[in-house]
Parts: C-alpha cells; structure tokens; sequence
C-alpha cells in the first residue's frame, strides 16, 4: 500500500512539472529574440536639460522590440527600482523583455540618472523616454495611444510621478507597479529613498508633492498594482494607498497582495507566487 501511495504520489509530482513546464513555456519562451531587435540610445544625446550633480550618470535607453507579427502596438517604459541611488537593470529591467515581448509589447528599459536631492533629473529622464517612444511610433511599430510605463520599488515612485503629473506625449496610458514606493511621508516611506530624492530635512510642501496617493485625478491612468504582505522594505501601505486613492477618482486599477515573497522579487521565478503573477499581469495586458 505504502509503495502505490508513493507511486501515485511520484505521478502527481511529474504530472505537476509538466504543468510547470508548458505554463514556462507558454508565458515566457515565444520570445527569447532580444538579440534581434534590441538596441541601445542615449536619451539625451545633445545633452540633458537638467544637469546630474553628477556629470558622469548618463541616461539611456535598451529597447527591446517583438516580433512584427507578435506586436500589438502597446509599449511600456520600464523604470528599475533602487532607492535612487542604484538601478537593479537585471530582474526590475532587462529580464522582463523576453515575457513582455511575447505579449506583444515592445519594451523600453530606462537607465534613469539619481536624483542626488533633485526629483528632476530622474522625472525628466522618465518623461523624455516616454516622448522618446512616440517620436519612434511608427518605425518601431508602436500605437501612440498605447505607450505604459511600468516601475519597481523606487523606480515604481518614478513611475508613478510620471503618470499622475505628465502632460501631452509624456503622459502614460497606463502604469504596471511593483512593489512601489509611493508616499514621501516619513511615516510610510522608504527613508533611502526619500533622502536621495528629496534629501533628508525636505519641507512638508515638497514631501506632499512627491507623494502620489495625493497626485491621483480622474485622468490618471489605469494601473496594475503588485506587491507582497510582508515586504518590510517599502510598507505596503505605500500601493494598497495608491490603489484606494485610484478607486475613489473612478480610475480603473487591479490590486495584487500576495501573502509572501517581501520586496524586490522582480522578474526572479523565486518569488514563491512568480507564475501566478505573471498570468494575472499577462490577462491585463489584454483587457
């Protein structure tokens, strides 16, 4: 009895990873064409309108295009988190092109200059990658009207300061955010975060501009929230906040808590919900 048990028990396992294995390949493998169509471009190459304090942090941007028959004509500009002081480009940026490029999407990964206590630097870098993408719509086979931008931690503030304060063809026409910083309240926020945007003694007026939760209008674009119950990293206050402050101006957002995984899990498949995720973001995309 004990070795039928076991025998079955074995079945279900390796009836388990053949799941595991084609849900893989239907979410990620129809697009392992970065080499392709990727290419790189200086965001600013006559120069950046608002200087870095640091004059060697360049801004940048990896575009990942699909397939001409895959693409939909949505693209997203990805901001990668790091508190503003470094940009984790692997699992927050360049890891997401394969997935998001078999969707359809083209992808711009953006390498953002920090802040050092000048929010203008990195939203202006931000805002220029989205007017990037519609000046390149339709070589790039892009519809205007669908250009997101898409952040993670850090990079999911910027994301979200560009999507509640943007005009004309920088604006976003939808926001995809991960795990997001959102308050600048030194209550809720991410302290190194804060500190390297807005510097550490910032005056209340500067905390509320920055904060996005108070941002949100009716003109806000929809958004996709992420995030994980015990992230002790960035409270999630920050984007269970966000969403409240969308759903209470009528704009269209899709909360996603899950129970575990705590912060910066990215596009890394040890992220105990990883497939889950990404079949929600996948059915999203689609709406």
């Amino acid at each position: 009895m004990a070795l039928q048990i076991l025998q079955t028990t074995n079945r279900w396992r390796a009836l388990a990873s053949l799941i595991f294995i084609i849900v893989t390949q239907s979410l990620i493998a129809p697009s392992l064409l970065r080499a392709q169509n990727a290419f790189t471009l200086d965001l600013w190459p006559s120069g950046a309108p608002v200087r870095s304090s640091n004059p060697q942090d360049t801004a940048r941007v990896f575009v990942y295009l699909p397939e001409e028959k895959l693409a939909t004509g949505q693209a997203v500009v990805v901001c990668p988190g790091g508190a503003y002081e470094h940009l984790a480009l692997d699992h927050e940026g360049h890891g997401w092109a394969p997935f998001l490029n078999g969707q359809g999407l083209a992808v711009i990964v953006l390498k953002y200059r920090m802040p050092h206590g000048n929010p203008d630097v990195p939203v202006g870098d931000a805002e220029e990658a989205m007017r990037l993408v519609r000046r390149n719509a339709r070589a790039w086979h892009i519809d205007r009207d669908k250009v997101g931008i898409m952040g993670f931690s850090a990079g999911g503030h910027l994301a979200s300061v560009v999507a509640t304060r943007a005009k004309d063809d920088a604006a976003p026409d939808f926001q995809i955010l991960f795990y997001p910083v959102i308050t600048m309240d030194p209550a809720f926020t991410h302290k190194g975060s804060h500190d390297n945007l807005l510097g550490e003694r910032a005056a209340k007026r500067r905390q509320r501009e920055y904060s996005t939760d108070m941002q949100v209008t009716r003109s806000t674009p929809r958004a996709f929230i992420a995030l994980s119950d015990d992230d002790h990293a960035v409270l999630p206050a920050n984007g269970t906040n966000y969403y409240v402050e969308c759903y209470r101006h009528d704009v269209p957002a899709s909360l996603h808590v899950y129970p575990t995984g705590g912060h910066g899990w990215g596009i890394r498949q040890s992220f105990p919900f990883h497939f889950e995720l990404m079949l929600e973001l996948k059915a999203w995309l689609k709406q």
